[in-house]
């Protein structure tokens, strides 16, 4: 049963549409062009991210096509797909994995006491989702930290051991081999083969939710977890980002423990992608500007994703977020089992393969939302 009750409040969409260059030259702003040519300037950060911000506002409420001349801009594109060595085939449609990491970048020690993010330099995953587009619509499928999973044989870059496969916790991949090696063990597990990869940390998750002002979530409960945090009586509230991050961490207090935490992370996600792509968000530039500030500022993105790219994948996911998507979990077989590495959960390996092979040739899936 699902403890925490979600809702978003959403508001309407409208078209947006830039104007037309006039064909003589002439700006917007007053002035003419023609004949003339000012010698180039390298943008700043600033104007890179506003260029890339009108960009990406436009995809986001733009109703029909539209062909977007994209300005330079340099992602974090430090996560290598094509080195995770054998992979399996290209499927069909596009699957990106999202990951929200414990990343304390940009972090400093009073931030981390605030938001009980404890101390190092993270290198565990909190979230994990599929996120699959094609002919039949979007689909997002969580995969819970704690599933019992095979990783793949493994070179430790700091001892230079190499390990064999071995089971173990999913979440224990992005620890031990960082992105790589999870990418590679999600692809060895689900047979899917993972086209995109992005990732954002602690700071850059705070800072989204602030920037747009909080999101409105409500418990059917009073929750008080001393591990992450997280303090709420019974209501509705508008989360801020501390209290956000909290809420998609905690699971000591979910019924389901990491499951229920896994379908908490699904619905917040899919309330923050609504309150982000309202215009009052998205076409106000005071608070669009802090918004994707915060998002780039901790964003690592695999090497292929360019900027169009992203885009579609904060289509995808504004997609699911409306309800013309799909929300599933990975179908499981049994939550809490005692293993080696702890309490873990184990996934129903027949219904599991039926979803993952039906994503993975563009079929319509089947199963209950999350």
């Amino acid at each position: 049963m699902i403890t925490g009750r979600v809702i978003a409040q959403t508001e309407q969409l409208r078209p947006y549409q830039e104007p037309l260059p006039d064909p003589n030259g002439a700006r917007p702003g007053g002035g003419h062009t023609r004949g003339t040519r000012a010698p180039w300037v390298r943008p700043s950060r600033r104007r890179r991210i506003a260029r890339l911000l009108a960009l990406l506002l436009g995809a986001l409420l733009l109703t029909g096509g539209g062909t977007y001349a994209w300005a330079g801009f340099e992602l974090d594109r430090s996560v290598d797909l094509d080195a995770a060595g054998d992979r399996p085939p290209p499927g069909k449609g596009t699957t990106y994995l999202i990951v929200g990491s414990d990343s304390r970048d940009g972090l400093s020690e009073q931030d981390r006491r605030d938001l009980h993010a404890g101390g190092g330099g993270g290198g565990r995953t909190d979230s994990m989702m599929l996120l699959h587009t094609g002919a039949h619509g979007t689909t997002m499928v969580s995969l819970p930290r704690d599933s019992w999973v095979t990783l793949p044989s493994y070179l430790d870059p700091d001892t230079g051991k190499r390990y064999r496969p071995a089971k173990n916790k999913l979440n224990a991949a992005y620890a031990l081999g960082g992105a790589r090696l999870l990418v590679r063990t999600v692809e060895l597990n689900t047979g899917l083969r993972v086209d995109h990869y992005a990732e954002i940390g602690f700071g850059g998750f705070v800072g989204v939710v602030n920037a747009v002002g909080g999101v409105d979530m409500c418990v059917d409960r009073t929750i008080k977890d001393e591990k992450s945090g997280l303090d709420l009586t019974k209501g509705c509230h508008t989360l801020d980002g501390a209290q956000a991050l909290a809420f998609v961490r905690q699971r000591h207090q979910e019924a389901q423990g990491d499951l229920g935490r896994s379908r908490n992370q699904q619905k917040f996600l899919a309330a923050l992608a609504h309150k982000a792509a309202t215009p009052g968000i998205a076409l106000n530039p005071l608070r669009a500007y802090p918004l994707l500030g915060a998002a780039l500022d901790t964003l690592v993105v695999d090497k292929g994703m360019q900027p169009r790219t992203l885009v579609s994948l904060f289509q995808a996911m504004r997609s699911v977020s409306s309800g013309d998507g799909r929300q599933l979990d990975v179908p499981v077989a049994e939550a809490g089992v005692s293993t080696s590495k702890g309490s873990a959960v184990t996934w129903d390996a027949a219904r599991a393969e039926r979803l993952f092979t039906a994503l993975r040739n563009d079929r319509p899936v089947t199963g209950d939302k999350g």
